[in-house]
């Protein structure tokens, strides 16, 4: 089996009018792989963990809205390749999805910090999220939290080890106090997710 990619160069980048002609089975193919990397936790959080796959895809996609050609290459490079794992973590996008406005708004506040409070269980190993650095403050001064965060969690070789070992029971766990909830990761997401992952990981 071939090494996952590992960065987005300049050379992945597909001519927007070629990118046209296949987007519609390459957005279906993309779809199809989510499927098993999404992790519901509790009533409204949800984990996208991505791969050179999801981000060529945002790249193109942002590239094909945008217009900016050439111009725009080098930041959506810039912007995206943090978000591609690089074999000692998985990397997540977790999502706040409240439909209603003035629920969100509550929640938000109420929901202070909770990047700090990520963690998963691998066999007898706790894997504690970072947030992903970048230019914008996640939780504001005045103590809301965004409704999108960029997680990293680095793995410990004995960790990487485990995951990477099938049938390893694996646990998704939010503990923040206005939002403590543990999800189970099904065999099939970390069977995809082991992937990210070099033998032996950092």
């Amino acid at each position: 089996m071939s090494q996952p990619r590992r960065a987005l160069t300049r050379a992945d980048i597909m001519d927007m009018a070629d990118y046209a002609k296949v987007r519609k089975e390459r957005r279906a193919a993309i779809t199809a792989l989510k499927r098993h990397r999404r992790l519901a936790v509790g009533p409204f959080a949800t984990f996208h963990f991505e791969c050179f796959e999801t981000m060529w895809m945002q790249v193109h996609e942002m590239l094909h809205i945008e217009r900016g050609g050439e111009e725009q290459i080098a930041g959506e490079l810039e912007a995206y390749n943090p978000l591609i794992p690089r074999g000692d973590a998985l990397i997540a996008t977790m999502m706040l999805e409240i439909d209603d406005p003035a629920r969100r708004e509550r929640e938000l506040y109420r929901l202070a910090g909770i990047e700090d409070t990520i963690q998963l269980k691998v066999g007898g190993s706790t894997v504690v999220a970072r947030p992903i650095e970048d230019e914008v403050a996640r939780t504001t001064e005045d103590g809301k939290t965004s409704s999108i965060h960029f997680l990293r969690f680095p793995f410990a070789p004995k960790a990487a080890t485990q995951f990477r070992t099938s049938g390893t029971r694996v646990l998704l766990g939010i503990e923040h106090p206005a939002y403590g909830h543990l999800a189970v990761m099904p065999e099939e997401t970390r069977a995809a997710l082991a992937e990210d992952l070099d033998d032996g990981g950092a």
